[in-house]
């Protein structure tokens, strides 16, 4: 069953009808008939299942045959500060950790970013929201994780410290303290931060302002990473292991 996020003003209508634009991607896309069904979402954690009454390349109408709560977001929540780069990689990190279940992304402007003015990355946002939505609708979830504001490494570093309980950066300097074992320390946190840094890596004095606001550098292991597969393994490691 294809999934669709839509406004919440969108269900309230009877029959529901469809923006244009979800109405051409069903019908002349997807090739749905009529009396076929999809979910409709509403970003709140419910689900609508909607069957199909009307479908053309500009109009699509449904009705509503069931409803139950989407399922449950992963636990804990995992905010992926994930550093500004190239852009491929940057969108491909985007989508990855999405489907693998992070909570809330962050983008993060580090000294080795290829970006290094927010408004640029602004400019990508409707880009990047696009990005998140249909990874979230192809993985089943009930949510759209949150873009959150672009923010240098110190303003991010203090983001962390005020909102979640365990922040973690995965290092390549790193050769003592496992992912694992840094988990181990504060068991069972509800709300996890995980730093990945940009091609090049985080400098010495950025671990070093890390530590000094409580972030603990981890190793992935012994082989070197590029950061967008950094950051799913990270994202993917952290919530298996208190799945």
């Amino acid at each position: 069953m294809h999934r669709f996020f839509v406004p919440i003003d969108i269900l309230k209508n009877d029959p529901i009808v469809f923006p244009p634009d979800m109405a051409k991607q069903m019908g002349t896309v997807l090739h749905l008939k009529i009396g076929e069904r999809v979910a409709l979402l509403d970003n709140l954690g419910n689900e609508f299942e909607v069957e199909l009454v009307t479908i053309g390349s500009k109009v699509a109408l449904g009705k509503v045959v069931a409803t139950r709560s989407a399922l449950p977001e992963p636990d804990p929540q995992v905010t992926l500060y994930l550093a500004l780069t190239q852009r491929e990689k940057f969108e491909w990190a985007l989508q990855k950790c999405t489907e693998v279940g992070a909570g809330a992304i962050m983008p993060v402007i580090t000294g080795r970013s290829l970006i290094q003015n927010a408004a640029e990355a602004h400019a990508k946002y409707p880009r990047w929201q696009k990005i998140l939505q249909e990874a979230a609708e192809q993985s089943n979830r009930g949510r759209i994780p949150p873009l959150l504001e672009p923010l240098r490494f110190g303003q991010a570093l203090a983001h962390a410290r005020q909102n979640v309980q365990l922040s973690l950066i995965p290092w390549e300097m790193e050769g003592t303290t496992t992912l694992k074992q840094a988990l181990a320390k504060q068991p069972a946190p509800a709300t996890i931060g995980v730093f990945i840094g940009p091609e090049g890596g985080f400098s010495s004095a950025e671990i070093d302002l890390a530590c000094q606001v409580g972030a603990i550098p981890v190793t992935l292991g012994p082989r070197i990473l590029r950061m967008e597969t950094a950051a799913v393994v990270a994202v993917s490691l952290i919530l298996y292991q208190f799945s």
